[in-house]
C-alpha cells in the first residue's frame, strides 16, 4: 500500500513540476504516474551504469555532469511515454532539479 501511495505522490510531483515549467507538457494524471514509474525504473537501472561509465568526467566536473545524465534520462522517458513532452535538454535538466525538490518536500511531510 505504501508503494502505491508513493507512486501517486510521485505522479503528483511530476504534475506540479510540469505546471511550473513551461517547457514540459504532461497530458493527464495517469500519464504523470506512468512518467514517475518509468523515471524511477530508469533511475534504478540505467543511471548507475551511466554514472560509472562517466566517472572520470563526473570527477572532473565535480559531479555536475550528473545533472546532464538526469536530463538525458528525462528525455529518454519523454520518448518512451506518450503524453509527456520535453522541449529540450535544458528544460529536462530543470525538470529533474524541480522534481527532486518537490519530491523532497513531499517526503518531509511524512505521509
Amino acid at each position: 500500500m505504501g508503494a502505491i501511495i508513493h507512486l501517486l505522490l510521485s505522479g503528483f510531483a511530476v504534475l506540479v513540476a510540469a505546471y511550473i515549467l513551461p517547457g514540459i507538457k504532461v497530458s493527464d494524471f495517469f500519464t504523470a504516474v506512468v512518467v514517475a514509474l518509468v523515471l524511477g525504473i530508469a533511475n534504478a537501472i540505467i543511471k548507475p551504469i551511466l554514472v560509472i561509465l562517466t566517472l572520470p568526467i563526473n570527477i572532473l566536473t565535480l559531479g555536475l555532469f550528473t545533472l546532464l545524465i538526469n536530463g538525458l534520462l528525462v528525455i529518454l522517458v519523454s520518448k518512451i511515454v506518450p503524453g509527456f513532452h520535453v522541449d529540450n535538454i535544458w528544460w529536462a535538466i530543470l525538470f529533474s532539479i524541480v522534481l527532486s525538490l518537490i519530491s523532497s518536500i513531499i517526503g518531509k511531510m511524512n505521509i
